[in-house]
């Protein structure tokens, strides 16, 4: 019986997540505008939820108390349906607001249009780079399903990952920023997920350092986070060089 849980709740949380990109898609399109109008608190509260629920499962000691109950293959199809579920109650409840801040046509449109429509195929390309069946928790349920144990993931970045550390992140943001049309609902929206995107670079850097260890400190001291981003946490980030301790006199030494 726990196996046939196991095997559902995994199909399950493939479907879900289908089910859940088709509708962030529209939502940030275009639906975020044809909402009922509503207040504003609301929309914040919306956007808040979703980060902090996406960020306390990731944290590690919350993982490894998960972990203790639930078998560790189905962690990642546990935060998996925690993305879905925070990403659809959004779309779900907005509230949309009359003001607009930019109404773009013509040649600005079409660019931000453009640009909407190049950062999913960034967002796609770059979660591929680090295996997107791990980020939704399918290469795990596949490897139990199959009864085999889940292959060492080796720390050897590629392509975008030698140019920047979170490529995932910066397509994301570009889903939030490039649309024709923003109300001031659309900038409660991007300006808090844009917040949490930086906020969550910045734990992401720190979880990947607490896991990796030293290779991870060394890839951040080359490679920055984002672009033109040239100090603090998110860019390159210098490593301490332990200091030498002078070698102490014997008495075949001089002064």
């Amino acid at each position: 019986m726990r196996r046939f849980v196991g095997i559902i709740f995994g199909i399950a949380t493939q479907l879900l997540f289908l089910i859940t990109v088709w509708y962030l898609f529209w939502f940030l399109k275009e639906d975020f505008s044809h909402h009922a109008i509503g207040s504003l608190a609301i929309d914040a509260l919306l956007a808040i939820q979703f980060a902090v629920g996406h960020s306390l499962l990731l944290y590690p000691s919350i993982r490894t108390a998960i972990t203790r109950r639930l078998p560790s293959q189905f962690y990642g199809s546990l935060f998996c349906v925690q993305t879905c579920v925070g990403i659809l109650l959004t779309a779900f409840c907005w509230r949309s607001s009359p003001v607009e801040i930019w109404n773009l046509s013509g040649w600005g449109g079409w660019l931000m249009t453009a640009g909407f429509y190049g950062s999913w195929l960034s967002l796609l390309y770059s979660l591929n780079l680090t295996g997107l069946g791990y980020q939704t928790g399918l290469t795990q349920w596949w490897y139990w399903l199959r009864k085999q144990p889940l292959p060492r993931r080796d720390f050897q970045p590629r392509s975008l990952y030698c140019c920047l550390r979170h490529p995932v992140y910066l397509s994301f943001m570009g889903l939030l920023w490039f649309t024709p049309l923003m109300t001031l609902d659309r900038a409660v929206l991007t300006g808090i997920w844009t917040a949490y995107i930086f906020i969550g670079s910045y734990l992401k850097d720190e979880r990947l350092s607490f896991y990796i260890g030293k290779p991870y400190r060394d890839y951040q001291s080359r490679v920055p986070g984002y672009p033109f981003i040239f100090f603090g946490p998110l860019g390159k980030r210098k490593t301490k060089v332990a200091p030498v301790k002078p070698l102490e006199k014997t008495p075949l030494q001089t002064t």
